[in-house]
């Protein structure tokens, strides 16, 4: 049967089967890298996103698969249709610089990556497979000297923060900074900045529009 958990799970397996990421699989057919994201299958009210038709036929001319075969994947034992050992090691996940960050249209409403202008990076081999996470490229000194101009760091919007965390927090005017989470409350977050030339700051929690953790970092 016909169904939102069908149609992605088809392309899920696509991607598998050519030892893609899903990621790298929309790259391949020229749509943005984040198309098939896991944070793109629901909007923020919890109903379910549908890939486009459209998106549907780019995939197939771009590995070159039938509407058939695909209809085929759509079955729950195309999950398998893989060797475990012959699946791809390392998945493209989104990149954006820090600058680039702060404007409007890149996240979603859960701090998710979402629209246009999303460049890709390998997924570091040491850090072990996760969905839903992005890299964010340092831009600027204003972080020394624990990061330095052009680190990545691999921030994670699913994973639990707590005090003493390295976090990434992105206010509602626009802000991304890279912090230590010194003290959250029901009310707000107290900041520790990695420079000791910068301030720390604090804010209410209404300011916030997201909070995720850095998880991983290039150095």
């Amino acid at each position: 049967m016909l169904s939102h958990d069908s149609i992605w799970r088809a392309i899920d397996a696509l991607a598998e089967r050519h030892r893609l990421s899903p990621s790298g699989l929309a790259r391949r057919a020229g749509l943005d890298p984040t198309s098939f994201n896991k944070s793109k299958r629901q909007s923020a009210d919890g109903r379910d996103r549908w890939p486009s038709t459209e998106s549907i036929s780019k995939i197939l001319e771009a590995t070159g698969s039938s509407l058939d075969q695909f209809m085929t994947l759509m079955g729950p034992a195309a999950e398998k249709s893989v060797p475990a050992g012959q699946r791809e090691q390392s998945a493209d996940i989104p990149l954006i610089g820090f600058a680039q960050a702060g404007a409007g249209g890149f996240f979603d409403d859960g701090g998710f990556p979402a629209g246009q202008g999303w460049d890709v990076v390998d997924f570091p081999a040491a850090l072990e497979r996760r969905s839903g996470v992005y890299a964010l490229e340092i831009q600027g000194d204003s972080m020394l000297p624990l990061y330095r101009d052009g680190d990545i760091l691999i921030v994670d919007p699913t994973a639990q923060v707590r005090r003493g965390d390295r976090v990434v927090v992105k206010t509602r005017e626009g802000e991304v900074m890279a912090k230590v989470l010194s003290r959250q409350t029901p009310r707000g977050i107290e900041l520790l900045s990695l420079n000791p030339d910068h301030p720390n700051r604090n804010f209410e929690m209404p300011e916030v529009e997201w909070i995720a953790r850095i998880i991983w970092a290039s150095q």
